[in-house]
């Protein structure tokens, strides 16, 4: 791992929940962090994630490990459909698709309300983390099962762990912390 990138989720910002700490502690160990400031809830689309994303300065590679938190974990699923390499790793934090019957669904839907074609987002990373919560209030437990089936993927349920954010208590990610440095 050279290279990571962070995609918060809905109502979120790169400054929020445990994503600065997680950059502290990857830059301490030389490991380039990126971190896009996307449109959210004005302007949210997929579409439009993706044009903050294509300019960065960084690019996606063999040697970079995706991280996403909700509607981040979602749109790395869009990119890993359409990129030309096999990332390292990829974490989804509270990923979800489909629609979710809370308010945010009207937002997340030209993210989430479409057919993934899992067989090349399978092909598009070596591994993947699917971290859940059993006490999520906006993505359902079934959700993140259903997502790390999808993936043939593990799921790593975190009790008691809400969203990942920082109503949750979550300013610090140990469990996430611990599987990247794996990486290192």
């Amino acid at each position: 791992m050279e290279k990571v990138f962070i995609f918060h989720g809905t109502g979120a910002g790169k400054y929020d929940h445990w994503f600065p700490e997680i950059k502290k502690k990857l830059e301490q160990e030389d490991i380039e962090v990126c971190r896009p400031e996307f449109p959210t809830p004005e302007g949210q689309t997929l579409e439009n994630w993706k044009k903050v994303l294509d300019e960065q300065d960084k690019e996606i590679d063999e040697d970079t490990v995706l991280i996403g938190h909700s509607t981040g974990a979602v749109f790395i699923l869009s990119l890993l459909e359409e990129i030309d390499t096999t990332v390292e790793a990829s974490f989804l934090i509270s990923g979800f698709t489909g629609k979710l019957g809370i308010e945010f669904d009207d937002v997340n839907e030209t993210f989430a309300e479409k057919d993934f074609d899992f067989e090349n987002i399978k092909a598009s990373s070596k591994e993947f983390y699917v971290f859940h919560s059993d006490s999520d209030p906006y993505v359902p437990l079934e959700k993140g099962a259903e997502l790390a089936s999808n993936l043939s993927a593990n799921l790593e349920l975190v009790a008691e762990a809400g969203h990942f954010n920082t109503e949750s208590g979550y300013t610090d990610f140990p469990e996430l912390w611990r599987e990247l440095q794996r990486f290192l």
